[in-house]
């Protein structure tokens, strides 16, 4: 299952996760892919504990778009 990892900066009024609710600053963005299905994770830069993006978790039709969708949310997250 490969995974992708991005440093970032939150944007404006923060990250929705399931767990803790918002969390803002520099973060670090982490997508995984098997058989179509992402998990999107994020975490405070450094921390060990990872969150659940809120509704960010799909299945994509063609596995190779991982690369693509991963970049694609770490640009839109990355707005400091």
């Amino acid at each position: 299952m490969p995974e992708l990892r991005t440093a970032l900066t939150a944007p404006p009024g923060g990250v929705l996760t399931d767990e803790v609710g918002v969390i803002t600053g520099d973060l670090e963005l982490a997508t995984t892919c098997e058989d179509g299905a992402v998990q999107v994770s994020i975490r405070y830069a450094g921390a060990a504990e990872w969150y659940r993006l809120s509704a960010a978790d799909c299945t994509l039709h063609d596995p190779r778009d991982h690369d693509p969708l991963h970049n694609a949310l770490a640009a839109v997250l990355d707005r400091p």
